[in-house]
């Protein structure tokens, strides 16, 4: 069957969408393939902040930045150019938590994009935060956003009641901004409601930026004392009823048991 010239021609002018995760803010904590994916594009958009992170990868390609709130117009014109070029959207940690998979779907979706869509995972705040911390997470554990810009706050209590009584590992994202200063000491006062002040509490800053990367490790109890330290570059970790603190002689890890000792004789 000989190939007509327009269907030769939308071989050669249509593009891809790929929708990369990051990570932390590193290019070395990106995979391999991320960063082969944005290097080769033909256009990158993206949250400024995202994009002045992977700066050392862009050179030949088209850059459009954006601005927080700009998350739609953002897909929209990721999934335009996407019709004749290779195009990457960046997200910030990983593309699906609470990272820009999800709008950008949305919009392929609306608009009916006839290209192919690859997306690419990267590390999220709780896997960076946990690897500076020790094994906090290492069992179930619920991921809540205390943001309440698109999730109404009578919903993220009810999501903080029922996380901290079925005693998950909780981490929280986006806890306190200048404009939500008291979302965080909400949240704290409703897990105290169900998880003792001895269970430990990381705190990580900048997880894995190196720059103004930081951490405390506290308990439940004493959280509230480091609410000033507290901004949304902050993520908390929040342990279950099995955690502990090990004062190791280089420096305090947070632990939580899997249930290995309960099994096996070490």
């Amino acid at each position: 069957m000989v190939e007509s010239q327009s269907q030769s021609q939308d071989k050669v002018t249509r593009g891809k969408l790929y929708i990369v995760g990051i990570g932390p803010g590193s290019v070395e904590q990106m995979t391999v393939k991320a960063r082969d994916i944005i290097l080769n594009a033909d256009y990158v958009l993206g949250n400024s902040t995202y994009l002045d992170q992977v700066a050392s990868l862009l050179g030949t390609q088209e850059v459009i930045r954006s601005y927080m709130g700009k998350e739609v117009d953002r897909a929209r014109k990721a999934v335009e150019l996407a019709n004749v070029a290779n195009v990457v959207m960046v997200s910030g940690g990983d593309t699906n938590v609470y990272g820009m998979a999800g709008i950008v779907l949305e919009v392929a979706e609306h608009e009916g994009l006839d290209v192919d869509i690859e997306i690419l995972p990267g590390v999220t705040a709780i896997l960076a935060g946990a690897s500076m911390l020790g094994a906090p997470v290492v069992t179930d554990f619920a991921v809540i956003s205390l943001s309440d810009l698109l999730t109404p706050w009578d919903v993220i209590e009810k999501r903080l009641n029922l996380a901290a009584d079925a005693d998950f590992v909780i981490a929280l994202y986006n806890p306190k901004s200048r404009k939500r200063k008291s979302n965080f000491a909400r949240a704290i006062e409703i897990i105290r409601q169900y998880k003792a002040d001895s269970v430990p509490v990381g705190l990580v800053k900048n997880a894995l930026r190196g720059e103004g990367e930081d951490r405390i490790i506290t308990t439940l109890g004493k959280v509230m004392e480091y609410e000033d330290w507290v901004d949304m570059s902050t993520t908390i970790l929040i342990g279950n009823g099995d955690s502990r603190i090990w004062n190791s002689q280089k420096k305090d890890f947070i632990i939580t048991p899997r249930g290995y000792h309960k099994k096996y004789d070490y």
